[in-house]
């Protein structure tokens, strides 16, 4: 029990007004002075929910599957580890096998499930941290064209690092208000997330300040950029294409005003799909209007609200909009392409990689296959795809990401490093090799079966390449 946690009175009496029935606020109360359980999500880019089980197994962590995600799990750590090491600088994370994420924060994606089997373009218009965003790109495969817009550009810097480290190549990075969408790429997705900026009212339970400065107003007032949103969201959404609509607060302000809003907004445009049927026990939080609202107490999570839609008609954009200023990028020259191609696949037995190769000054881009190119020309990307070299006088020095994000298609030239040594990796030192190698040229290092960087064959030790950005402090991989 957390007796420090800041609930006002006037939040207490405002929930009073919409809480079910079936519900206590005396139970609402208590639920949200209580520590939340940890959770976490398997990123099946790296790892299978087998394997983790396994893993989980060996290290005494008992795991206990989240009834809406198969690959979620609440997490218990033995209390000796807990304390010595976070669970942030163990190998199952370091190596982008896990991701921590709340349980309620991913039933979003799972709403979209469904839409992501026949998905070629997909929106996720407020991306950061990126738990949402992995996610998704999980659940695609890697496949098809995922557009990550955050509007916040020192959340987007995290995106960034969190996509490499999940080993995203499929995600295009976009820097705006998300408003902006509708005017400038109208009916362009197939599917869209949009997790809406929001006054926060159900994460209390991890941050004891959540409602510090709660006020009527401000819900209303954040409902306000929810409306231009969630009407920017049509817009953007092709005709058949599935939106679904998540706030990670409680008030109907923020939640079902804004949905019936956009109701209204596009009447006879616009359908309502029920998620009661979304996983075993969905219909304990399901509203009379097919939506999604999870109280804490119900699932013992964080408060949650989710809307799915399905647009059936289109309205034309009032005032449509063009992106000005060039491309900057142009596809490599086929010679210069086969050359690289040859090159990797001598290095590592890469036979082909899932995209296009594009060049910008002397970067190396690797963009996902864009069924639509105009998606390419409608807005600025602050990225697409992945940086995977830059070019020198012999050829093409590679990335990082290059090894995060396709080193799982390596057979050749690949190093899997045990504890002390990924502890050592991850300090940004060297890599000592018991017996001498006679191999050359760079190599893929891999944590858990996980590609996690590049390396350098030398004759008695591996070079680390691991960019200083990313080089850690302290204790790592061992607890003991």
């Amino acid at each position: 029990m957390n007796i420090n946690t800041f609930i006002p009175d006037a939040f207490i009496e405002d929930v009073k007004s919409y809480i079910p029935d079936h519900l206590k606020i005396e139970d609402f109360i208590t639920t949200c002075q209580t520590p939340l359980k940890r959770a976490v999500r398997v990123n099946t880019l790296k790892m299978s929910t087998k394997e983790f089980e396994q893993e989980c197994a060996q290290r005494n962590w008992e795991i206990t599957p989240v009834p809406w995600c198969q690959q979620g799990y609440w997490l218990e750590r033995p209390e000796q580890e807990e304390a010595a090491l976070p669970l942030g600088k163990t190998d199952l994370h370091l190596s982008g096998c896990i991701y921590v994420q709340e349980a309620s924060s991913m039933l979003p994606p799972m709403a979209l499930k469904d839409a992501l089997t026949h998905a070629n373009t997909v929106l996720d218009m407020a991306a950061a941290p990126g738990s949402k965003t992995s996610q998704l790109v999980a659940m695609l495969n890697n496949d098809g064209f995922l557009i990550a817009n955050e509007f916040s550009s020192s959340r987007l810097k995290a995106l960034s690092a969190t996509l490499k480290r999940v080993g995203a190549y499929n995600v295009g990075l976009t820097h705006f208000d998300g408003a902006v969408f509708g005017d400038y790429m109208p009916e362009m997705f197939d599917a869209i997330l949009l997790d809406a900026p929001c006054s926060g009212e159900g994460t209390v339970r991890k941050d004891a300040d959540a409602l510090k400065n709660w006020s009527l107003q401000s819900n209303i007032d954040i409902s306000d950029v929810q409306k231009s949103l969630i009407k920017s969201a049509f817009h953007a959404l092709k005709v058949g294409g599935t939106l679904v609509y998540s706030t990670c607060t409680l008030t109907p302000v923020e939640n079902q005003a804004v949905c019936q809003y956009l109701l209204e907004e596009f009447a006879g445009l616009i359908e309502v799909q029920t998620l009661s049927d979304l996983f075993t026990g969905a219909d304990k939080a399901t509203t009379d209007e097919g939506y999604l609202h999870i109280w804490p107490q119900i699932f013992d999570s964080e408060g949650f609200f989710i809307a799915k839609f399905i647009k059936t008609g289109a309205k034309a954009v009032s005032e449509p909009k063009t992106k000005k200023g060039a491309f900057p990028f142009a596809q490599m020259p086929p010679k210069q392409t086969q050359q690289l191609l040859q090159e990797i696949k001598k290095q590592f037995a890469i036979k082909s990689l899932p995209g296009e190769i594009y060049l910008r000054d002397k970067e190396v881009w690797l963009f996902p296959t864009v069924e639509n190119e105009q998606l390419l020309h409608a807005v600025k990307f602050s990225r697409i795809g992945i940086l995977i070299g830059t070019t020198h006088k012999n050829g093409v020095r590679l990335e990082h990401e290059f090894a995060t994000c396709l080193g799982h298609l390596a057979t050749k030239n690949t190093h899997n490093l045990d504890a002390q040594q990924a502890a050592d990796y991850f300090n940004g030192k060297d890599i000592r090799l018991p017996q001498p190698t006679t191999a050359s040229g760079e190599v893929i290092m891999c944590l858990n079966g996980a590609p996690v960087g590049l390396g350098k064959w030398q004759k008695n030790k591996i070079k680390n390449s691991l960019a200083r950005d990313l080089v850690l402090d302290g204790k790592l991989i061992t607890w003991e």
